[in-house]
């Protein structure tokens, strides 16, 4: 069996997208529902400039789709199967405990902020 390098390089493009803290808790909320930046902004407690910045990686990513209103944008999920990844990245991790917070290599205290996201 060959590993198909492309579709290795993909998911490790997917997943690096999904790895910051904010663009996670962005897409998180979004699983909940339509939001503007304003929105998240609110909810997350974060300039608008910093979300509005995560929200265009994802849109760049495929991930997260805009629909303009009037002078506004509501940002969704551009893919449902996002949520069912989102569902099976937190089965895993009640699976597996503490064992990746822990992980020597990509735990939260190997992040330069010690897994503090601001």
């Amino acid at each position: 069996m060959t590993i198909d390098q492309a579709g290795v390089d993909s998911a490790v493009a997917l997943f690096h997208s999904l790895s910051d803290g904010t663009r996670l808790a962005i897409v998180r909320h979004l699983a909940e529902g339509e939001a503007r930046v304003a929105d998240l902004v609110g909810r997350l407690g974060l300039a608008q400039s910093t979300v509005s910045a995560h929200i265009a990686c994802l849109r760049d990513c495929g991930l997260v789709d805009g629909r303009p209103q009037g002078r506004q944008v509501f940002y969704s999920l551009a893919r449902p199967e996002l949520i069912d990844l989102l569902a099976s990245a937190e089965s895993l991790l009640a699976a597996t405990g503490n064992a990746a917070a822990l992980c020597p290599n990509y735990g939260v205290e190997s992040l330069p902020d010690g897994g503090r996201h601001e």
